[in-house]
């Protein structure tokens, strides 16, 4: 499992997700009213563990979760528009989800997250491999009582 790399999909169909997390293809600005919008993130590893970092900038820390569970890594963010009137707006406002699928399971009580200049980082120790050293098993001759048994 060290250096194990997290796949990038390259495919001529998007996930069912992506179709809902963002614009619907040949409607623009369409979108389920209870969809969330989806989140830029980028995952990077090294020998030490991963590194997921997500684009959520002008949020709180109090208004970001993140969630592990397997080897899933959710983050979930709320972001509330200003009173303030405004003429024009671009800014996304409502709910924000985005899961990413790592290679394997996450030690949950030891990942760390920290929010910075609109940056929320996430970082994941690389899960202990287990080991499966390779024993050599004796093979004893048929017929023969084994060792310590009296016959």
């Amino acid at each position: 499992m060290a250096g194990g790399k997290v796949e990038r999909r390259h495919s001529l169909f998007p996930d069912f997700n992506d179709w809902f997390n963002r614009e619907f293809p040949g409607l623009p600005g369409w979108r389920p009213g209870t969809a969330a919008h989806s989140i830029p993130v980028e995952v990077s590893s090294d020998a030490d563990g991963y590194v997921l970092r997500a684009e959520l900038p002008g949020m709180d820390p109090d208004d970001l979760t993140v969630t592990v569970e397997d080897n899933l890594i959710t983050v979930k963010a709320e972001h509330s528009e200003s009173e303030e009137d405004k003429e024009h707006s671009e800014f996304r406002y409502g709910s924000f989800r985005r899961t990413v699928r790592l290679p394997a399971t996450i030690p949950a009580d030891e990942v760390d997250a920290s929010y910075e200049d609109g940056i929320l980082t996430v970082r994941v120790p690389m899960p202990e491999e287990k080991s499966s050293a390779a024993r050599t098993v004796p093979v004893k001759r048929g017929g023969t009582p084994p060792e310590g048994s009296t016959s």
